[in-house]
């Protein structure tokens, strides 16, 4: 588990470059470091990204709320991003256990934190997340995340090799509650969609322009993760319509009020937009981004959104294959037919909701 300290020193390079806000009354600031350095490498053997979990112990001996975090890469050049998973008391047990028999430091986990328990779309076990562009995340006053006496935190790096492998040994600074402050409590909803954006005409005849060989090489690439492609398609109840523009409506099953709002993908995204109640008079848009930049995806605080039970939320993105040619991280490859993948050349379409419920 990593290493954790009250305040880090007063020449960290951490505060330096974060120039966090001040805490507020009761606030104080937790450093949490990977225990060792750690070189990234193809898991499966095949392709150029490493998705890795390591476990950090906040030593919490009181139940407290999260209100701010933050990421420090400790490697720019191979981090892609983070997320930072709760690992609740009961689940702490199962983690060691992980972590235990996986040789090195830490743990491959593709898709999410590799414990039991799934995704949990409508209360994701997401604490933060960060991207390039990231900044301190802090939650609006009066508000933070549960964390129990005894709960532990997952660091999710996506390690990015296009540009060779090498060492990483980065930190998360978390912006902490006590409990008898009575904040109110934050959850994580996620929105994914499909992609399904095809070859263009002129490159349609390489040999990943089928869906089928392309499907067939992220799961070899990223194992089970790789059948996420089609089980998209399952939660949003959509057929496999080939196209730069995909969606996915969900509806809501209890009162829940949104009060901040992000969205994900990867380099060949243009544009995403999550709205509420399409198609009605009650329709409602909370993100448009009409220019996607992949490193600006910090969240967006909004006006708070009250839905009832049987409302809607769609989100939509929009990817294109002619960023290929203006991108280097795409230099040397042909066309391929893009579905939801774990790779950085890979997409995905990620709508991302912060909400309260009664």
């Amino acid at each position: 588990s990593g290493a954790a300290t009250d305040e880090p020193a007063a020449d960290d390079h951490e505060i330096e470059a974060t120039r966090p806000r001040p805490l507020r009354p009761g606030e104080r600031r937790l450093t949490l470091t990977m225990p060792e350095s750690y070189t990234p490498s193809a898991p499966t053997g095949v392709g150029t990204d490493d998705y890795r979990c390591f476990l950090l112990d906040p030593h919490l001996r009181r139940s407290a709320y999260l209100t701010g975090t933050f990421v420090k890469p400790g490697n720019a050049d191979v981090v892609h991003h983070v997320i930072l998973f709760r690992v609740p008391p009961e689940q702490v047990a199962e983690a060691h256990a992980l972590d235990d028999r996986t040789p090195g430091d830490g743990w491959t986990c593709f898709g999410n934190s590799g414990l039991g328990g799934g995704p949990g779309l409508d209360n994701a076990p997401w604490l933060g997340a960060w991207a390039p562009g990231g900044k301190e995340a802090v939650e609006a006053k009066g508000f933070g995340v549960e964390l129990a006496r005894g709960t532990q935190i997952v660091m999710q790096v996506h390690y990015n090799l296009l540009a060779g492998a090498s060492p990483d040994t980065s930190s998360t600074l978390l912006r902490l509650a006590p409990a008898s402050a009575h904040l109110t409590p934050i959850e994580t909803v996620l929105l994914p969609a499909p992609v399904e954006l095809p070859c263009r005409k002129a490159h349609a005849d390489g040999p990943l322009c089928d869906r089928d060989a392309a499907l067939a090489d992220v799961t070899q690439r990223f194992g089970g993760a790789g059948a996420t492609a089609n089980l998209l398609h399952m939660l949003c109840g959509a057929e496999i319509h080939p196209g730069n523009v995909q969606s996915c409506t969900r509806t809501i099953t209890q009162p829940t009020t949104i009060r901040a709002v992000a969205g994900h993908m990867h380099l060949l995204g243009r544009s995403i937009t999550i709205v509420v109640n399409p198609g009605t008079p009650e329709e409602r848009t909370v993100l448009d981004i009409p220019v996607w930049n992949f490193d600006d995806q910090g969240a967006r605080p909004i006006a708070p959104v009250h839905l009832d039970p049987f409302d809607k939320v769609q989100v939509t993105c929009r990817h294109v294959q002619w960023l290929r040619d203006e991108l280097p991280a795409f230099e040397g490859q042909p066309d391929r037919y893009v579905v939801w993948g774990e790779g950085t050349t890979d997409e995905m379409c990620l709508g991302i909701l912060e909400v309260t419920r009664p």
